[in-house]
């Protein structure tokens, strides 16, 4: 066992956070999310909800601050009335750890998927709500 870092980071997706480098993405899938059709890495993070994962994550993972779309949500479907809750949860969770945090970049469902078969894994979850996948861009440690 380790130190502090949370029981919801396995051992694998630990290891995947580590060999990403500066500039690459991370996708957090829904329950619903082609998860294994499009990732090149699949990590498993069945029954977890994304919300306490991306927290988690974001203990570890430094964002990428020289791009200006460093968290990338997928959007509703054109003329769907549904607001994913979630995103506020997100938000808070963005707050929490990145006091400056600006906003989240919307990008439509197949762009999202394009972006997500480029990624360097996909974490397949357990989260039950629509619209919950993100995608995050992995920054550099400067301290």
């Amino acid at each position: 066992m380790l130190k502090n870092i949370s029981p919801l980071i396995s051992p694998e997706l630990l290891k995947t956070l580590m060999e990403m480098g500066h500039g690459d993405t991370i996708v957090l899938g829904d329950g619903n999310f082609p998860a294994a059709a499009l990732g090149q890495r699949l990590v498993r993070c069945d029954g977890h909800p994304i919300t306490p994962l991306l927290d988690a994550v974001l203990d570890l993972f430094p964002l990428d601050v020289y791009t200006d779309t460093p968290v990338t949500l997928m959007e509703t479907v054109p003329g769907e009335t549904y607001k994913p809750v979630i995103w506020e949860d997100y938000r808070k969770t963005f707050e929490k750890h990145i006091p400056d945090f600006k906003d989240f970049h919307y990008t439509d469902r197949f762009d999202f998927y394009e972006q997500a078969k480029n990624a360097y894994a996909v974490i397949a979850t357990g989260e039950k709500a629509l619209y919950a996948n993100i995608l995050l861009t992995k920054g550099v440690v400067s301290d």
